[in-house]
């Protein structure tokens, strides 16, 4: 029992002063990068605000969840806030200037985060074909896997072509080096990764593992957390010679030795530094690397600091 307390007393100082080293090089550094004070007068259309015959898929910073169809997950006030990494609904998100999405299912099409479940598939399909009706130019990426430990969804790609088909954009390289406009009126980059069943190839209305790549650490300790992304995301290609998308996720995660398991108090650690995290690419040199930038419980400052550096690579600021 010594040895427990004494462990949680030593991994409480570690939090205590990654939480500082954040704070500090915040307030040393700044938030401020090419495009930093740009916000989208119409964040459900911030694609098209910009103009779509202007901004090429590999120049977008793209402003994703993890886990995004949590906020219904468990049950309210006793399993939920162990699982749930977003209060906002798909089409809630969407409308907020969310354009990737991170959808986990189990064998049964529900979607589930590790053993918590919550509603259907189709409440996503729904949400997501609801928003598409209302808008004309914007590009979601759609990512769906099957949750580790489960089976894959039976014929589950031919239900995402029937209920998807006519938005998505079929898997081909060149789609990278496109402009919005060039894409349309196709509106949706499908990335499914199944456990067991075959990877969709070339051609395909899916894209694979292959093209949405990151590169995860499980900890609850924000500055390693923060170092580990810049590290990796460092040792990838510029994002406009890329044939892959790279995801960063500004995130951290409980952990069950610790006696904090709730997601958000342990996730906020690192909430606020979206932006620190830009400036410190531009620091580093590798802000041209920067793709998918997801977080937690989105925000519409997290989505104004991705859209903002969108805004200056297409207007030649970075």
């Amino acid at each position: 029992m010594g040895s427990l307390f004494s462990k949680q007393v030593e991994r409480r100082k570690n939090i205590k002063a990654e939480k500082k080293t954040l704070c500090d090089l915040n307030e040393n550094c700044g938030e401020s990068y090419p495009g930093s004070d740009y916000r989208p007068a119409d964040r459900k259309n911030w694609m098209a605000g910009l103009g779509v015959d202007k901004v090429h898929i590999n120049k977008i910073v793209w402003p994703g969840t993890h886990d995004s169809a949590t906020n219904k997950i468990g049950i309210p006030f006793i399993t939920r806030p162990f699982a749930q990494c977003q209060s906002l609904s798909v089409y809630q998100q969407l409308v907020k200037g969310t354009r990737v999405l991170d959808i986990r299912v189990n064998e049964n099409r529900r979607v589930c985060h590790g053993v918590l479940t919550t509603y259907g598939i189709d409440v996503v399909i729904g949400d997501i074909k609801k928003f598409l009706s209302e808008t004309q130019s914007e590009v979601i990426i759609l990512e769906i896997r099957t949750e580790f430990g489960h089976q894959d969804p039976p014929e589950f790609e031919k239900y995402l072509e029937e209920q998807l088909g006519e938005y998505l954009i079929h898997q081909d390289e060149h789609v990278f080096g496109k402009t919005i406009a060039e894409v349309l009126p196709k509106r949706i980059i499908c990335v499914w990764k199944p456990n067991k069943s075959p990877r969709p190839q070339s051609g395909s209305p899916f894209w694979n593992a292959g093209h949405l790549k990151d590169n995860w650490i499980d900890t609850d300790l924000p500055s390693t957390k923060f170092d580990s992304n810049l590290k990796h995301l460092a040792e990838q290609p510029p994002a406009s010679s890329r044939k892959f998308f790279y995801r960063v996720e500004n995130t951290v995660t409980p952990q069950p030795d610790n006696p904090i398991v709730c997601v958000k108090p342990v996730t906020n650690r690192i909430h606020g530094y979206a932006r620190l995290f830009i400036t410190q690419c531009f620091t580093k040199g590798c802000a041209d690397r920067l793709q998918i930038f997801s977080t937690d419980f989105i925000d519409e400052d997290f989505v104004d600091a991705c859209v903002g550096l969108t805004q200056a690579r297409v207007e030649g600021a970075c």
